[in-house]
């Protein structure tokens, strides 16, 4: 029998082939329903890793200078994301404030560094501690962590201010706007690429056991197991 780290399953009907190392810029297809099983992550392991950490600097710059600067017959104010929190704290708003730290700073962040965390070590070589662990972590985090809507919502209420006062960015508006074209691309990344590109890591493996016996193959959702073939390749543009 093949042993469970050379096998992958659909995630769309449940068949099992053997995984193999894929070339460059191509994924694997499932044969049966045409679902994507994996693809070659190894060069955009890179890319995500140099934006990953890019994120992480535009965040801290996005939290620790103003957002916009309102100018209203002379008198000036001026906030950032934290001190808009705190007023909404000290204005009896605690839910909304609470809300507004969980979705727009606590999550966020800690997507970033959770993927920095797995990130750097599998580009060096190796899988990190607790990395199963980590992965589901971020799966978890990544629907409430809500850049782009308060960056919607921060644009809104700017173009209402313009009749009030006069409406100056800062550089944390910019930063906003830059994390939120970071994000877009982060969240598309699918983590489970990284599952699979950390099974093809070096690591001690047993030999291989005689193939499946073609008669025993109901599909592995219903207790049984695909026969274990090759899925196929397709090379992307």
């Amino acid at each position: 029998m093949n042993e469970p780290d050379d096998l992958i399953a659909c995630h769309e009907c449940d068949a099992l082939f053997n995984r193999r190392t894929l070339p460059r810029r191509t994924t694997a297809i499932c044969p049966r329903c045409g679902d994507t099983l994996y693809y070659n992550v190894s060069k955009n392991l890179d890319k995500i890793c140099a934006l990953t950490l890019a994120a992480v600097f535009t965040f801290l710059i996005a939290q620790g200078f103003p957002i916009v600067e309102l100018d209203a017959n002379g008198i000036t104010s001026q906030t950032t994301l934290i001190g808009a929190i705190v007023a909404l704290w000290s204005e009896d708003m605690q839910v909304v404030a609470i809300i507004v730290f969980f979705s727009t700073i606590l999550f966020p962040l800690t997507e970033l560094i959770a993927l920095l965390y797995v990130l750097i070590p599998l580009r060096a070589g190796f899988v990190p501690p607790a990395f199963n662990e980590v992965l589901r972590a971020i799966g978890f985090v990544r629907p409430w962590g809500m850049i782009e809507v308060f960056m919607l919502g921060v644009l809104v209420t700017l173009v209402k201010m313009v009749s009030l006062a006069r409406v100056i960015p800062e550089a944390a508006l910019f930063a906003f706007g830059a994390l939120t074209l970071m994000f877009a691309v982060v969240v598309s990344f699918d983590p489970r690429a990284l599952w699979d590109y950390a099974d093809r890591l070096p690591r001690r493996r047993t030999p291989p056991g005689p193939a499946l016996d073609e008669r025993h193959a109901p599909e592995a959702g219903r207790g049984g197991l695909e026969r274990a073939t090759p899925p196929a390749t397709r090379r992307e543009s």
